[in-house]
């Protein structure tokens, strides 16, 4: 497949700026366009490429494809990870996209999430070597959903605990870096024994504690949700042992 194939990237947000270093830093063959070009140029663009790469917002996908790929035969891929399309392959990079553009070695290592009838890997993505698992149709929506809590809602709390130090408690927000770092080592070494504090002591005293401070945030109701889960999660554990 070396040599007999040229990637076009469509888009110009995060995604697209990092498939477009990845793939120059493997020197494979890639064109690009985003909105900022003329249709004229998109058109020359299709006519030198196989691979087509749909490296736009969830929703402009489907329309963009039907307006200006459906009659063609270009392979075409999308990234996202909870769509669904017959005439699209789904690939779904399991990593986040910083500002900041990374090293080969990180590039190499993100897992790719194909759909589960997807051609092979090195039909759909030639001159990479990336790890790359598939999944089914009904399980699609669920990945993505567990993917986006995992990594953008753990965001939404650590963001909190920054601004908060900050802003309300006057303390340097870095003084919480290490307990990040520390946590994030833990959860990669032992993700099951990695929780700690009053959930797990089951220390109901606190935890209303922590919940009447919470009273005017909007963050009550995510300590509270979390509590209920945790709850549920610990009876559901309890009734498989019965």
């Amino acid at each position: 497949m070396q040599g007999s194939f040229q990637y076009l990237i469509i888009g110009n947000g995060r995604v697209a700026r990092h498939m477009k270093h990845y793939l120059a830093l493997l020197n494979l063959p890639a064109l690009h366009w985003h909105r900022q070009y003329s249709l004229d140029d998109l058109h020359v663009k299709l006519t030198h490429s196989t691979h087509v790469l749909l490296l736009i917002n969830d929703d402009a996908i489907v329309d963009f494809h039907q307006q200006y790929l459906a009659n063609d035969n270009h392979l075409c891929l999308h990234f996202s990870g909870s769509l669904l399309c017959t005439s699209i392959i789904g690939a779904h990079p399991l990593m986040t996209f910083a500002h900041e553009l990374y090293s080969l070695a990180t590039y190499q290592s993100i897992p790719f999430i194909l759909d589960e009838k997807a051609p092979e890997f090195t039909c759909i993505l030639p001159g990479l070597n990336n790890p790359h698992a598939r999944i089914k149709a009904a399980q699609k929506a669920k990945y993505h959903a567990l993917c986006v809590m995992a990594g953008n809602f753990s965001c939404l709390l650590w963001q909190k605990l920054f601004k908060t130090l900050e802003n309300e408690f006057n303390i340097n927000a870095n003084y919480a870096k290490p307990y990040l770092t520390q946590i994030t080592e833990n959860l990669l070494k032992n993700p099951d024994s990695i929780l700690t504090g009053p959930l797990v002591r089951g220390d109901k005293k606190t935890i209303q504690r922590n919940l009447q401070a919470l009273k005017a945030d909007p963050f009550h109701l995510i300590y509270d949700s979390f509590v209920a889960c945790y709850q549920t999660l610990e009876r559901s554990e309890n009734d498989e042992h019965l």
